[in-house]
């Protein structure tokens, strides 16, 4: 079992920036991704960015060139460094782990952008 919980969600206005964590505990394999995904009411829950243990990354075309995920191994922690925040950012980000057929989500965090 792993258990996500994350921190740093909150209101910021249009332009401004913000930055999610994520720590795992519990039996976490060496070898996993992790990301972050955000859900707005009623939409499907979508990828938002992606690293792997060996620090590949994949973004959401939407957020490329403003968002930045990173990792600390040591930790197990995940980072999601949010600039030039948008109105359109606003949904509740979850955190995500993912290795082999196993996937665990987080508690989610609100993320609320104000024009």
């Amino acid at each position: 079992q792993v258990q996500l919980v994350e921190s740093g969600g909150g209101l910021v206005q249009a332009g401004g920036s913000l930055r999610l964590s994520c720590a795992a505990s519990g039996t976490v394999p060496s070898i996993n991704t992790m990301g972050w995904y955000r859900q707005a009411p009623g939409k499907q829950r979508d990828l938002v960015a992606a690293v792997t243990n060996g620090n590949s990354t994949n973004y959401a075309d939407s957020v490329k060139g403003r968002f930045t995920i990173s990792r600390d191994n040591a930790k197990n922690t995940v980072y999601l460094q949010m600039n030039n925040l948008k109105p359109g950012d606003t949904p509740v980000y979850y955190c995500n782990i993912r290795y082999g057929w196993e996937t665990y989500w987080g508690q989610g965090t609100q993320v609320t952008v104000s024009s």
